[in-house]
């Protein structure tokens, strides 16, 4: 094995010292008074206050270290990444810090505040037609390049240590430590990647809690219909709520991690997040929106059944992000018509 080199070295030291200059995220207590009353509890982890302002900050680190660690990057490597926006963000950070080149290959449709953000960070986007001709134009761009493509679908679920070492199922259950009910009972996320899902499900294993994990599964992805059936050949047309959603099985969902599926309409998902941003007195994004809907089923069958427990999931990003699209009315009604009936619906699980 050849020794490593100085540069490998400084790095890997340049991505920790970012991390010890960043705080945790905070835990926001969602009072909701007619479950509360029963016993049942709701809690946001707030992953929008990372540096790149979302969730896919922490897997991006995880994955330049563990790419790094490889020997898979090297000093001038150009870092490829398949990705509908918020990874390209954090990745596009990562390899401004160690002077790296940065291309993200996306769908057109992403969101113009995700593109400049790239931009911002010192990365340049690659554009295709349709989501699943990421991945294709993904490994041509680093073959063309040199450089290495990222595939956060395939190794997601492996570069992070999901036994611990502050993960985010770790820091869910040190934040939760004084609550009313601090093993909570449900665990929601959605899965893009599907990393986020099986390190929760891994660390909760681990550590033998009771709690168990929900993926809110958006329209258009084929994650469901893959856990129904174990059929990894299954496709689907493709999530039309940005960072959440496949139209193909990837790698990093683990089917055998995830205790429950919640199907969520596109226009609940739009209802759920203009629903959570009133309650919190901020804007959140899509994906957050899919995942309270999830918790609020899950709550309303907890309510029914007499069970009191908390439920936790993640505030993902910023609704800032999605202010001339998902936050637009004139634009969601144009791609996904009203969204009163769903609004009604989703009002109507607060009791």
């Amino acid at each position: 094995m050849t020794h490593p080199s100085p540069w490998l070295y400084d790095a890997i030291a340049r991505i920790e010292a970012d991390y010890h200059r960043s705080a945790d995220t905070h835990l926001i207590p969602l009072p909701l008074p007619g479950f509360a009353a029963q016993g049942i509890d709701f809690y946001l982890k707030d992953e929008s206050t990372h540096p790149t302002g979302s969730l896919k900050h922490r897997l991006a680190r995880s994955l330049f270290l563990y790419a790094l660690c490889n020997g898979w990057i090297h000093q001038g490597s150009t870092i490829v990444e398949s990705s509908s926006g918020s990874t390209a963000v954090s990745e596009a950070y990562f390899a401004r810090l160690l002077g790296l080149p940065f291309v993200a290959v996306m769908p057109r449709s992403t969101s113009a505040e995700k593109i400049a953000l790239i931009a911002f960070h010192g990365g340049r986007c690659h554009f295709v037609d349709r989501a699943d001709e990421v991945y294709a134009a993904a490994r041509a761009v680093a073959a063309a390049t040199g450089g290495h493509y990222m595939d956060q679908f395939t190794y997601a679920e492996r570069a992070t240590d999901w036994r611990g070492n502050n993960n985010i199922a770790e820091s869910m259950f040190v934040q939760m430590q004084r609550e009313r009910h601090p093993i909570p009972r449900w665990i929601v996320v959605g899965a893009g990647t599907g990393g986020t899902s099986a390190t929760i499900g891994r660390y909760l294993r681990y550590q033998r809690h009771a709690a168990q994990v929900c993926v809110a599964d958006p329209a258009g992805s084929v994650f469901a219909a893959y856990h129904r059936t174990g059929d990894a050949t299954l496709t689907a047309p493709g999530s039309r709520i940005e960072g959440i959603g496949r139209p193909r099985v990837e790698p990093s969902f683990v089917r055998t991690l995830v205790d429950r599926m919640e199907e969520v309409p596109d226009d609940e998902s739009i209802a759920g997040m203009r629903l959570l941003s009133r309650l919190i007195g901020r804007r959140v994004g899509p994906s957050t929106g899919t995942n309270f809907v999830a918790m609020l089923r899950l709550a309303q069958a907890m309510q029914s059944a007499g069970e009191p427990g908390s439920l936790l999931s993640l505030l993902c990003d910023a609704g800032e992000r999605y202010l001339p699209t998902y936050h637009d009315e004139a634009w969601v009604a144009e791609r996904f018509g009203c969204c009163a009936a769903a609004a009604d619906r989703i009002e109507a699980l607060l009791g």
